[in-house]
């Protein structure tokens, strides 16, 4: 199973230049789908209006699906307050949009509990566009139009601190979250250690050696019928074996 650091870090660079409330959102947006199990990949964050030109052609006058009616400058993504993203799949290289996967098994789809997340840190899903929907993006718009955004338009103070304090509440729940995991986790394995020791000390798998030399007391119980073979006999039987051996319950020196 991937780890937290893991999956934060094949996102690292898809955030470079977004607006800092953004790129924290879609931080603890990761680190909360990780907790539900649905591990996610930032696959676009920031796009020039270079790029953003060269989708909207696509289905036009270039080859391929009409995916965008935002025109270079029209779009969130170029001013850094967008991200898409995709399903991360268990072998941590390939990714899903499949909106219907349920890869934890909880019988909620994966794509559902993302945008449940999304929404929660105040992002506005592609999903609910009324033209084309994106499924794959979320925006943080801070009541601003592209619009305003093209003429040098700011997301406010007040409405980055609101943003912010939403953020920073459901980080601090990842975090509590995240370090109950820790603690049961560090308790697993100090109860698989545990029990290693006493399948080791009872001789569990049969494949324990000890000082005490059973063959004696395993040759007269096999004599007298009172077991078939010695192969496999845990400390415990072995014990038994022996104690009714010294009992004189199995004729000594019968062979």
């Amino acid at each position: 199973m991937l780890t937290l650091d893991q999956v934060r870090s094949k996102s690292t660079t898809r955030l470079i230049g977004l607006h800092p409330v953004v790129m924290a959102a879609a931080t603890v947006l990761i680190e909360r789908c990780y907790k539900r199990g649905v591990p996610i990949l930032i696959t676009q964050g920031l796009r020039t209006i270079a790029e953003q030109d060269a989708l909207y052609a696509q289905g036009r006058t270039k080859p391929g699906n009409i995916v965008t009616n935002a025109k270079g400058g029209t779009s969130y993504h170029n001013f850094g307050l967008a991200i898409d993203f995709a399903l991360l799949l268990p072998d941590g290289k390939q990714v899903s949009w499949d909106l219907k996967r349920d890869g934890d098994g909880d019988k909620v789809a994966d794509w559902s509990e993302v945008v449940q997340e999304a929404k929660a840190l105040g992002f506005e899903w592609g999903g609910d566009f009324v033209s084309i929907k994106d499924a794959p993006h979320f925006q943080m718009t801070f009541g601003l139009t592209t619009s305003q955004l093209r003429a040098g338009a700011k997301p406010s103070e007040i409405a980055m601190a609101k943003a912010t304090a939403v953020i920073d509440r459901l980080k601090e729940e990842v975090k509590e979250d995240m370090s109950r995991i820790e603690e049961l986790e560090a308790i697993v394995v100090k109860q698989d250690e545990r029990l290693a020791t006493i399948e080791k000390r009872l001789n569990i798998s049969g494949k324990e050696t000890y000082a005490i030399n059973y063959t004696e007391a395993i040759t007269a119980a096999k004599a007298v019928g009172a077991i078939t073979t010695s192969a496999e006999k845990s400390k415990i039987e072995l014990n038994v074996i022996q104690m009714l051996y010294n009992m004189g319950l199995f004729a000594k020196g019968d062979k």
